[in-house]
């Protein structure tokens, strides 16, 4: 016997439930433009009210706007997650201004690699700082607050870069791989009340991608995806949105990529033997 169409309405708005947030809180780093942006909005559309951060002002409160427009509350904390003081004011200000925490997501990151013998110290260090130090900070702070509100989810951007070892690629892919294995680390600490996944890029039309990727690379780089095609940052915002939401409840310490089949060498480069 077929069921009643109620009860199939009933049971599709069950399923859809498991991926809403509504009454929580969602902190979000980089969320001016780009995958963070996304995020933010896809996080409101689905009931959360978000504290957004990242360096520039004026990008925060036209995201902020988009979140309002959704009837959500959004929390414009602008600053540089490099600076650990930041972080702890912006987790203060958090459950402050918006009551409480319950999902965090480090979406702030980035490095340009050089080649091997061009490589430093300090820029290896400066990097492995922006993304995964302020990460494990911002984490670590969070996560009281977290567990006050009877636990929560983390969710940590990182990049297929970090499974690849491709020439020129050092810094980049050494400090992405690190976030993998701190998602992993962080996982294995805070189960089960807090639950952290990583969701992995490809090649994403951002901003920031456009701005220093010469059109016909960023070609070059779609034909080199199985899909063929760069991702939107709404194709990561959504992963973001399943693993920080009640429909990912058995799912922790995973790392989902979201790149379309990308190819080991998206990049080409040409860097010659020494």
């Amino acid at each position: 016997m077929s069921p009643e169409p109620t009860d199939a309405v009933a049971n599709a708005n069950a399923t859809l439930a498991a991926f809403r947030l509504d009454g929580r809180v969602a902190l979000i780093t980089g969320a001016g433009q780009g995958i963070g942006a996304a995020t933010a909005v896809a996080m409101a559309d689905v009931g959360a009210d978000v504290a957004l951060t990242a360096r520039t002002e004026s990008d925060l409160e036209a995201v902020a706007e988009a979140v309002r427009a959704r009837g959500r509350r959004a929390l414009v904390l602008p600053g540089d997650v490099n600076d650990l003081d930041h972080l702890a004011a912006v987790v203060a200000a958090t459950t402050d201004g918006l009551g409480r925490l319950d999902v965090l997501v480090n979406n702030a990151g980035g490095s340009v690699s050089k080649p091997f013998l061009d490589t430093t110290v300090k820029q290896l260090e400066s990097s492995f700082h922006f993304n995964v130090s302020a990460a494990f900070e911002l984490s670590r702070l969070a996560v009281p607050s977290m567990l006050d509100g009877g636990g929560g989810a983390i969710v940590n951007i990182g990049s297929v870069a970090g499974r690849n070892a491709g020439r020129g690629t050092l810094t980049h892919s050494l400090t992405k791989a690190s976030v993998a294995q701190l998602t992993r680390l962080m996982a294995a600490d805070l189960a089960p009340r807090v639950r952290v996944n990583g969701v992995l890029p490809g090649a994403v039309e951002t901003a920031a991608l456009r701005r220093w990727v010469a059109p016909e690379i960023r070609e070059t780089m779609a034909s080199r995806t199985a899909m063929r095609r760069n991702g939107t940052p709404e194709d990561i915002a959504l992963a973001v949105l399943y693993l920080a939401s009640p429909a990912a409840s058995w799912v922790t310490g995973k790392l989902l990529e979201v790149d379309g089949l990308a190819g080991e060498d998206l990049v080409p480069k040409d860097i010659p033997d020494l």
